[in-house]
């Protein structure tokens, strides 16, 4: 489990990619905190690091995290959002964020409002029912309140802070991030729709 604060911005160093899946190396500082086995969310995506060392780790994505995440879209080079996963006695500074990726979302447009940039996002009908109006998204990892939302696009505010320490800063229209949505409302449908 993780909460949605990125403790570093880690840089994809090498991916490969075969009909299995994609192994993928990154560089991050921290390295130090990993082991094997462990796990880590590299862009809101819970990975188990296979190797450590050499100031990086590299992981496994099965095609079905490629398939249903941003993670295929990954090259050499590229900033990704890393977090290691919650210890019992942590803050939970975010929300719960599982790191089960439900689907990605394009980036429609980009303003600057006041200090802040507000990303508008379009979203698959399928996942918009399960956001709400100052309730919590994961973008890439990143825990989010959802500042507005329309029938199928929402928005989400970004502080310097989100700007400078996450790729985000970096998002611009066209881009894909990947959307984990609230746990808690999948399991209020799934048990409301078991009694109807």
């Amino acid at each position: 489990m993780f909460t949605g604060l990125i403790a570093d911005l880690g840089r994809v160093q090498e991916i490969d990619r075969d009909e299995q899946g994609a192994i993928v190396s990154i560089a991050t500082s921290l390295a130090g905190e990993l082991s094997e086995g462990d796990s880590i969310a590299v862009n809101g995506v819970c990975l188990t690091a296979t190797a450590v060392g050499g100031g990086g780790f590299r992981a496994q994505a099965m095609i079905e995290t490629l398939e249903r995440s941003s993670l295929a879209e990954l090259a050499p080079g590229d900033p990704v959002n890393l977090e290691l996963a919650l210890h019992a006695q942590d803050r939970l500074g975010g929300h719960v964020v599982q790191g089960h990726v439900d689907g990605t979302a394009r980036v429609r447009a980009v303003r600057e409002e006041g200090f802040s940039r507000v990303l508008e996002l379009e979203l698959d009908s399928g996942l918009a029912r399960y956001l709400v109006e100052k309730g919590s998204v994961a973008l890439d990892g990143v825990s989010l309140t959802v500042s507005a939302l329309g029938d199928e696009h929402f928005e989400v505010s970004l502080i310097p802070e989100t700007l400078t320490r996450t790729n985000l800063g970096s998002l611009q229209p066209g881009s894909t991030v990947n959307v984990e949505v609230d746990v808690l409302a999948k399991h209020v449908e799934r048990l409301l729709g078991a009694r109807v």
